[in-house]
């Protein structure tokens, strides 16, 4: 795999589940199921919002990664 690839899975997938656990009742819903919606409150976005911007960083490193050896790789091809 090249180069940040597997950082771009790890923060595109992060990001996926950290935005639908923000935007959409899915977590609330599974904690209720599990009769845990007690621990559903305030706290709940202190957490997730965090870990959303946590996995876009992760994302945006690996892209940046992959754009410096692509970069890198251009260079060297014009060079020899």
């Amino acid at each position: 795999m090249a180069k940040g690839g597997k950082l771009i899975g790890i923060g595109g997938a992060g990001t996926v589940i950290a935005a639908i656990c923000c935007f959409a009742p899915a977590l609330v819903l599974q904690l209720g199921a599990l009769g845990l919606s007690a621990l559903v409150g305030w706290w709940l976005d202190l957490i997730l919002f965090p870990a959303l911007a946590i996995f876009i960083g992760i994302a945006a490193c690996a892209f940046h990664l992959r754009r410096r050896a692509g970069a890198k790789i251009v260079a060297e091809a014009e060079n020899g």
